[in-house]
């Protein structure tokens, strides 16, 4: 495989003309965020191959998806399995957020350990 390579000469030196493939637009989000600090921090080879490769943007888009994905069907699963309803909003606001913050918080570490640091 040969490609010809071009060159912009820069003062003594010939730099290559280099350019990035097209990346789509996907946001990555708070859970894709998430994933690229976690693979920083503790999975640097997977990281850097990730980036030079031009794939981690695409990787924490994927990631963001199925994390948001699962976190909703996970809050929407355990707040019909505990009847916490709109009935219950209108009767006792306040116990109906302390039972849906809980739920929210359990689905996040869910989705945090099956998704975000594997």
């Amino acid at each position: 495989m040969c490609t010809k390579i071009t060159y912009t000469k820069q003062g003594d030196y010939n730099l290559p003309n280099l350019t990035l493939p097209e990346q789509d637009e996907r946001d990555i989000g708070v859970w894709g965020a998430r994933r690229r600090r976690y693979l920083r921090e503790y999975h640097k080879i997977l990281y850097y191959n990730l980036l030079t490769s031009c794939k981690l943007h695409n990787h924490l888009a994927d990631v963001n998806e199925e994390a948001t994905a699962m976190y909703e069907r996970l809050v929407k699963q355990f707040a019909e399995a505990e009847n916490i309803t709109e009935q219950l909003k209108a009767e006792n606001q306040m116990l109906w957020v302390k039972q849906m913050n809980c739920i929210r918080n359990r689905a996040e570490e869910i989705v945090l350990i099956e998704i975000i640091y594997v």
